[in-house]
């Protein structure tokens, strides 16, 4: 059980980083960040396969199938609408909406689980969780309006259409976990690093198909791109592309290693609520962008999560 923990932590760890990146690389459509992330994911992958060719090779192509699921939903569209409204909203909003994953997994994964612990132990970590996402998430909005008041009308449009992809994004990222661990769980001789690889492989048809919409719409003149955006790489070669592999290596192929090793040890009402750690780590790395400390009402926040997950894990041990 520790060992999925240390597995699940550090996939969050891993998982942080795509929170930063749209913020680093703010002169780049959504679509770019996205095609740059899984294609690096896939062209990762390829070596990788050939390590684990023995293993893949037992798939059978509804397993594939499967791969490619997870690959479009989980990965693709899922960091298309986070990164769209990142870009739109800001930080602070998405976090908000995201941070909500956490407490919207573990309960759909109680429902849906046959040996599901009893809503009364599960209750005390989904609202000390939710506490602390309201507390960390209050002090962001409120620094937000502030420093946009002036100018709220003109945000309001991108900042509702940010809100939008937001709860798309969720959706995505609900879906993909539980899926995830139903197939790892179902197939518990499959190897998380093949099953990784897999899902990277299967990412890598889909990427070189964003490179084909996004050489298409440049060509139409679709609004895909900004005006004057140059492919293939833009107007930051190095930093896009090292970013990318970055991104593409550590959130993407070592990230999802480490969260199917979670998803094998744990029960999937626990292992949604260790999202939170993703939340945790997106929120140090911004406040490292930032050059700041975060706010007391932040830090409590942190406290109330880490309760939560704490006493997730204490009913689960005893369970």
């Amino acid at each position: 059980m520790w060992t999925g923990i240390v597995f699940a932590l550090a996939a969050g760890l891993m998982w942080g980083l795509v929170f930063v990146a749209p913020l680093m690389l703010g002169d780049y459509p959504p679509l770019m960040l996205t095609v740059g992330r899984y294609l690096a994911f896939g062209l990762i992958a390829l070596p990788l396969g050939l390590l684990d060719r023995s293993r893949l090779a037992e798939l059978r192509p509804v397993d594939w199938l499967q791969a490619l699921k997870l690959s479009l939903i989980g990965n693709f569209i899922y960091y298309l609408c986070l990164s769209a409204a990142i870009q739109m909203a800001g930080g602070p909003l998405p976090t908000v909406i995201i941070g909500t994953l956490p407490v919207v997994i573990a309960i759909i994964a109680n429902l849906r689980s046959h040996q599901a612990l009893p809503w009364l132990k599960l209750a005390p970590s989904l609202l000390l969780i939710a506490a602390g996402i309201a507390a960390v998430n209050q002090s962001e909005l409120d620094a937000l309006l502030q420093s946009r008041d002036a100018d709220l009308h003109h945000y309001l449009h991108r900042y509702l259409l940010g809100a939008l992809l937001a709860v798309a994004a969720v959706a995505c990222w609900t879906w993909y976990p539980i899926r995830n661990a139903d197939w790892l769980l179902a197939h518990p001789q499959a190897s998380p690093r093949a099953w990784a690889t897999a899902q990277g492989l299967m990412t890598l048809p889909v990427a070189l198909g964003g490179v084909l919409l996004l050489y298409g719409a440049q060509g139409l003149g679709w609004p895909l791109l900004p005006a004057g955006f140059e492919l293939p790489l833009g107007p930051r070669p190095l930093p896009y592309l090292g970013l990318m592999l970055a991104v593409g290596l550590f959130s993407s192929w070592l990230g999802t290693l480490c969260w199917n090793e979670a998803s094998q040890r744990l029960p999937t009402s626990l292992v949604g609520q260790l999202i939170v750690f993703e939340s945790l780590a997106a929120l140090a790395y911004a406040f490292m962008l930032r050059g700041q400390l975060p706010p007391p009402l932040t830090l409590l926040g942190i406290a109330f999560l880490l309760a939560g997950v704490v006493w997730a894990l204490r009913r689960h041990q005893a369970k």
